[in-house]
């Protein structure tokens, strides 16, 4: 189906899925907000974060999309049920292939969950993770200072580092063997991060678990583009394009041709 995908998230954080996607549907066009002016949500209250997402969707919706990435850890624990009843369309989260992807991986049953202050207070991968396996030992920890941060253009470095090392101060002597980057924010963060818990601890980013689940669903639902042209993205932003255009380009280590600001408040 010759429609786009569209992925929103509260700033920078989302590349990360768009990046997988970009790379398991080379044929797919990409439709991407982000929230970067109003950015982060974890601090935000529900309601706020309801309708600053609904805001997103909303003008994806009248782009004509054929499926939604909810790529924001903090929105989807508000609003993803809400959105898959109420979009015609397939719309998934992070938060469920992110806990799918831990399971795979840990040897010892004993999982870290890292994420802004609204994805841990919901305890959305806390409920994810125990009703797959209810054996499971969780630790988890807000990491408030982190998508500032990144925001920021911040990813390596000794400031990064120094952030990160304090934060994640209060997980050291802990035995979990695999931690779940629980905001799309923090792979950007992954070499401090990974320091900082030691190389033995398997890092989980929801991105490449995310695109093969919105593979399978355009496959199984007749909607993957399967003919021949040059996709062409389209990336949006509530902050400054330039600045976004900078650290999307290096992230996606392409030359992000199509970046936009967008005002969401009228």
């Amino acid at each position: 189906m010759n429609k786009p995908i569209g992925v929103i998230d509260s700033g920078l954080g989302g590349l990360t899925v768009a990046k997988e996607l970009l790379r398991q549907l080379p044929k797919e066009e990409i439709i991407y907000i982000g929230d970067s002016a109003r950015c982060p949500y974890g601090p935000r209250t529900p309601e706020e974060v309801r309708e600053f997402t609904w805001q997103m969707i909303n003008r994806l919706v009248d782009e004509g999309i054929k499926m939604l990435v909810i790529a924001c850890n903090t929105a989807a624990a508000v609003v993803l049920k809400e959105v898959s009843e109420t979009l015609t369309i397939p719309t998934i989260g992070v938060v469920h292939p992110g806990a799918v992807s831990a399971l795979k991986v840990t040897q010892n049953d004993h999982v870290a969950i890292i994420g802004t202050e609204g994805t841990i207070k919901s305890q959305a991968y806390e409920k994810e993770l125990m009703a797959i396996n209810s054996q499971i030992e969780i630790e988890s920890l807000a990491c408030p200072a982190f998508v500032p941060l990144v925001e920021s253009g911040i990813f390596r470095g000794e400031t990064a580092t120094e952030v990160v090392n304090r934060t994640l101060s209060t997980l050291k002597g802990k035995k979990f063997d695999t931690l779940i980057l629980g905001c799309t924010h923090y792979p950007l963060l992954k070499e401090p991060i990974q320091e900082a818990v030691g190389q033995e601890v398997r890092l989980i980013s929801s991105g490449e678990e995310t695109a093969r689940e919105v593979s399978s669903l355009l496959y199984y639902q007749g909607l993957l583009y399967t003919g021949k042209r040059v996709p062409k993205h389209r990336f949006y932003t509530t902050g400054e394009a330039a600045q976004f255009k900078l650290l999307a380009d290096q992230w996606l280590e392409m030359n992000v041709e199509c970046v936009e600001h967008m005002q969401l408040i009228d």
